[in-house]
């Protein structure tokens, strides 16, 4: 997911966040450890170990790849979350989700293909296996 060089693994940078103000527009790729608020338009990708929230008035059209999210306006991508995915109601999501946990609150827009991992997807890899070995003893 993020590359690891041969130092030490960098930790985020707590206290410190980049800011996209509304009337803003980016057009490219962003990359930080420290947290990012996006209240304006990105076209793009953003890469953090940190947290991304996308502002009500926030638009993001791209890849995202980050530790924890909270999405109050648009996203238009692949989104990568390692832990919790949280959706305001105000938020509107399309396209191919990667989370640890999801959290999503009444109203919100989430019309995407959604994969949790951790222990969800490993109990159904689990399942799936003695589900093969019983069709196979059938």
């Amino acid at each position: 997911m993020f590359a690891e060089s041969k130092k030490a693994k960098m930790e985020p940078t707590t206290g410190l966040t980049n800011r996209i103000a509304e009337n803003t527009k980016i057009k490219g790729d962003i990359t930080s450890e420290a947290d990012i608020r996006i209240d304006g338009e990105l076209d793009g990708s953003v890469n953090t170990s940190g947290k991304i929230v996308i502002g009500r008035s926030g638009k993001v059209t791209g890849k995202i790849n980050c530790a924890n999210a909270d999405i109050e306006g648009k996203f238009n991508g692949e989104l990568k979350v390692e832990n919790i995915l949280s959706l305001k109601s105000s938020a509107d999501i399309e396209g191919d989700v990667v989370v640890g946990k999801l959290a999503v609150e009444p109203g919100a827009n989430f019309n995407a293909a959604c994969t949790m991992k951790g222990a969800a997807v490993k109990s159904l890899k689990g399942d799936e296996k003695q589900g093969s070995k019983a069709e196979k003893s059938a």
